[in-house]
């Protein structure tokens, strides 16, 4: 949601662009949007923020406070930094007003320690392609090391494709299978999340093979594969997420 300081900027500012591409928030109302912020709100495509942004932002920018809204915390997409760093350059001062991220709502919803997240990794959509080995790599260090590994799900928001959890976990599965180090048989213990902050938010844990058959309903989702587990962490995933007790026993934990 917009912060109370965002709400202020948004308000102040003399023109308002948001773009959505980056990720997807759902229950999005841009209409009471506009009313919030008593002006009009333009959303901008990917191409118009990473080809057209100088005529659009930068240049108005100069003479005009102008305010780009973004899903999730600025600054966390590299387009996002990309673009700051052009402002910059051109003598435009720049501002940023934080907000929550999923680097750090997950972990809250699940009930795990930020700090025993270890590097997130991507999914993508395959289309052909050859599975991304990389995930495996960071998945498994991670693993070794006891650590947490935030999964970020594939989606292109402009195409209204939103990487299911069932196809990340299937995936996951395949890479397992051509690679066999253990890092993802269908037993570990995965935590899947739907539309974390909005109302209906859905956050499960369970073995792998379990959460293929769950139903979390729409977009957009995370997945998280719990690393060494504090008995805090095993605790909240059982009253949180609803973790089944015997997952924990057959990890020599409960």
């Amino acid at each position: 949601g917009l912060s109370l300081k965002g709400l202020e900027e948004v308000r102040r500012a003399d023109l308002l662009f948001a773009e959505l591409y980056t990720s997807f928030m759902p229950g999005l109302s841009v209409s009471r949007l506009e009313v919030l912020a008593g002006k009009r709100v333009r959303i901008l495509s990917r191409r118009d923020l990473e080809e057209d942004a100088e005529p659009i932002l930068l240049e108005p920018a100069k003479a005009m406070r102008v305010c780009l809204l973004v899903p999730g915390d600025p600054m966390t997409a590299t387009t996002h930094v990309d673009l700051r760093l052009r402002a910059e350059a051109m003598g435009v001062a720049t501002r940023v007003v934080h907000a929550a991220s999923i680097e750090t709502a997950a972990p809250a919803a699940a009930g795990l320690q930020s700090y025993k997240f270890g590097r997130s990794v991507t999914v993508p959509f395959i289309e052909g392609c050859s599975l991304p080995g990389s995930i495996y790599d960071y998945c498994r260090d991670n693993k070794a090391l006891g650590l947490h590994t935030l999964i970020l799900l594939d989606l292109r928001v402009e195409e209204g494709r939103f990487m299911s959890i069932p196809e990340a976990l299937m995936i996951l599965s395949r890479l397992e299978e051509s690679r066999g180090e253990g890092v993802f048989p269908g037993d570990r213990l995965m935590v899947g999340m739907a539309r974390l902050g909005g109302p209906d938010a859905v956050v499960k844990a369970d073995r792998l093979e379990e959460l293929m058959d769950f139903e979390f309903g729409g977009p957009p989702y995370t997945l998280i594969a719990p690393g060494r587990l504090h008995f805090v962490e095993a605790e909240a995933l059982k009253v949180l997420a609803g973790a089944p007790e015997e997952v924990f026993r057959d990890r020599g934990r409960g």
